[in-house]
């Protein structure tokens, strides 16, 4: 593949994958049709698909969004120095599309390092986006962190379940462009390393 094919690829992937952070992100549209924020799939799909300079940008997308809706209105509750901990947050989604993307292989046995990447990723970035939370945010001064973890224990299969559904979802949207695009002779998306 051509590097100008690659770079083309690369656009689409980055485009799709900002169209679905703005419109998962932004409450009034992804609550308006059902949709949870996609914001760790596609941080962990970045890391999968695109080059490193795509963190930085989708990062600012997330915070551009985040203050539009602030300055717009809406809830700013989340908005604490806290906030700063999306950074590592992110970042270790980014690291495990990453990890997995070296060892890709186009055989339906990867499967099982990519759920274990997106499950360990998640997992991390839930624990360090809460105890962030926990430690800068300011509202829990009084409240020790066992009943914290306690109270957000909660949240945890959401927020793991809704990263599965986008990323299980991008793998079959991957697989069926690759299908196509071989039966008709087409470039189709690689991963890193050239695998489909």
């Amino acid at each position: 593949m051509r590097v100008s094919e690659n770079r083309k690829i690369a656009l689409t992937i980055s485009l799709l994958l900002a169209a679905l952070m703005a419109a998962t992100r932004f409450h009034p549209i992804g609550s308006a049709v059902g949709l949870h924020d996609a914001s760790l799939a596609v941080f962990f799909l970045s890391g999968l698909y695109l080059r490193s300079i795509f963190f930085p940008l989708f990062l600012a997308e997330a915070t551009l969004i985040d203050h539009v809706v602030t300055v717009g209105g809406g809830d700013a509750w989340c908005i604490t120095p806290a906030y700063l901990f999306l950074v590592p947050t992110y970042a270790t989604l980014w690291g495990a599309g990453r990890w997995y993307a070296r060892r890709h292989r186009s055989a339906a046995w990867t499967l099982m390092p990519l759920s274990l990447a997106l499950f360990v990723g998640a997992s991390a970035a839930f624990l360090i986006s809460n105890a962030g939370f926990y430690l800068f945010s300011g509202y829990f001064g009084e409240m020790g962190f066992g009943p914290y973890a306690a109270a957000v224990a909660k949240y945890y299969p959401p927020y793991v379940v809704h990263a599965f559904f986008y990323v299980a979802t991008a793998v079959c949207l991957h697989r069926l462009v690759g299908a196509i695009g071989r039966s008709k002779r087409l470039i189709v998306p690689t991963l890193p390393g050239g695998s489909q």
